[in-house]
């Protein structure tokens, strides 16, 4: 890093989970941020799934350099044992420690494109001497170009749902049935979308926890409201592995939100349509919908379709800057090998920074979700993780960067949200989990607020 660069601020872009602690690491470490947040106020994304309830407890979804820094204002740590609901995170941490943050975080500030200063990306002269140059767009229209040392793009992949059809490809006739389909874990609370799912056929479509909760709150819904019905689509079989980690989970409300969608099916609230790749969806006279597969298989009479099937990374506004990413997960070339959902589970993730994090271009590094490109295994630990190792190698303290101060979770799958309504349901809390005996998941009864999901989509939980 070049002298004429050091004054500048890093750029953090986006104010969730994961660029609000990345800030808070910088300045533990003398470093100025400036966190550039999409929309009108903090963690806008957990916002969009306020109603989903963490399979993380509160001791695992605060970083430690954002407790320093909102302990003096007076900020109480919750319970740690208590699971939040996303709407709590923002409300009782997230917001509070933007706030905190103060000017260091800048609204309506949506990042359009990052580049080097006068240099494209197929530029090489003195390219590591210049300071990034990156370009935004505000609500009211106007543009803005500032400078930044360094780039940490914390944007997460919630924007980009991947879309219904089995080859990453919207379906043939997936636009068309726009106003049919949603790509987000419905929230019953809201008494307009409980009237669109009651006594309704939904294809909910999807393996991992998201889907899982899908389930789990329409079978909730079909107990009061008659007709109601789900109709699940995996593009595999179902085997043991397909509900998650069960009793071997470690983290014991994720292995209950797998329980919950396995009697969802049991029950009979949902019939399971299994090795179904959709390639079409077809709109019917009377306006029901029709999912049809590669292979020609239909399913037929539907009303609704929930399309959980992950989610991918924007890269659209890196495209000048000289990223290493695997062709296939969209990661870091470092990173990819241990994510890779055909190879790994959670407990083969092993905590990484600022070195696996890495790109070509020097100084950029892509955290939270977004570091996970396409594979749907997060956790909010593992971002806070990746931070403090990123603060580190940009205040030049390699040692600390390389040092692995996290132990995870083992077994089952990442993704998702847990099943603990109170405190008190939960035998042991996923602080518990991490380093002692996992405790057996249990089934517990679906209520307000929904639970499970996608334990924030861009930092995890």
């Amino acid at each position: 890093m070049s002298e004429n660069t050091t004054p500048l601020p890093v750029a953090v872009i986006g104010a969730g989970p994961i660029g609000l602690a990345a800030a808070a690491h910088l300045l533990e470490r003398g470093i100025e941020p400036l966190v550039l947040e999409a929309g009108p106020s903090a963690a806008t994304a957990v916002r969009g799934w306020s109603h989903v309830r963490l399979f993380s407890p509160w001791a695992e979804v605060v970083d430690p350099a954002a407790e320093k820094l909102l302990t003096p204002t007076g900020w109480t740590r919750p319970a740690a044992d208590a699971y939040p609901t996303g709407g709590d995170w923002v409300e009782q941490y997230l917001q509070p420690l933007a706030d905190a943050l103060g000017d260091k975080v800048r609204y309506d500030a949506r990042v359009t494109g990052v580049a080097r200063a006068g240099r494209d990306r197929i530029v090489d002269a003195d390219r590591e001497q210049q300071p990034f140059t990156v370009h935004l767009a505000r609500a009211d229209g106007s543009e803005e170009r500032l400078l930044a040392r360094a780039v940490v793009d914390a944007s997460g992949t919630w924007s980009t749902p991947n879309p219904l059809g089995a080859n990453g490809l919207p379906a043939l006739g997936e636009r068309a049935a726009a106003d049919r389909i949603s790509y987000r874990i419905p929230d019953l609370r809201d008494p307009a979308v409980r009237a669109r799912y009651a006594g309704k056929r939904t294809a909910v479509v999807g393996t991992g926890a998201s889907a899982f909760t899908a389930l789990a709150a329409l079978a909730d819904l079909a107990e009061a409201e008659p007709g109601t019905h789900a109709v699940w689509v995996l593009r595999r079989g179902l085997t043991g592995s397909t509900y998650g980690g069960g009793a071997a989970d470690q983290l014991p409300a994720r292995g209950a939100l797998g329980l919950a969608a396995k009697a969802a099916v049991e029950g009979g609230h949902a019939d399971a349509r299994t090795g179904f790749r959709a390639a079409a969806v077809e709109r019917a006279a009377d306006g029901r919908l029709t999912l049809v597969s590669e292979d020609g298989a239909r399913a037929d009479g539907l009303d609704e379709i929930v399309v959980l099937t992950g989610l991918r990374p924007d890269l659209s506004f890196l495209t000048e800057l000289r990223l290493g990413l695997d062709d296939r997960l969209q990661a870091p070339v470092a990173l990819a090998p241990l994510i890779d959902p055909n190879q790994h589970s959670c407990g083969t993730v092993y905590p990484h920074g600022a070195n696996e994090l890495s790109h070509p271009e020097q100084d950029v590094h892509l955290v939270g979700m977004k570091s996970y490109g396409r594979a749907p295994t997060f956790l909010a630990m593992t971002g806070y993780e990746q931070v403090r190792s990123v603060a580190a190698h940009l205040a030049g303290d390699l040692e600390a960067a390389a040092r692995v101060e996290l132990t995870l979770p083992e077994t089952g799958v990442c993704g998702g949200a847990g099943l603990y309504d109170e405190p008190a349901t939960a035998a042991v809390g996923e602080d518990a989990g991490c380093c002692g005996a996992p405790a057996a998941p249990q089934l517990i009864t679906l209520g307000t607020p929904t639970v499970g999901g996608s334990c924030s989509p861009e930092g995890g939980c």
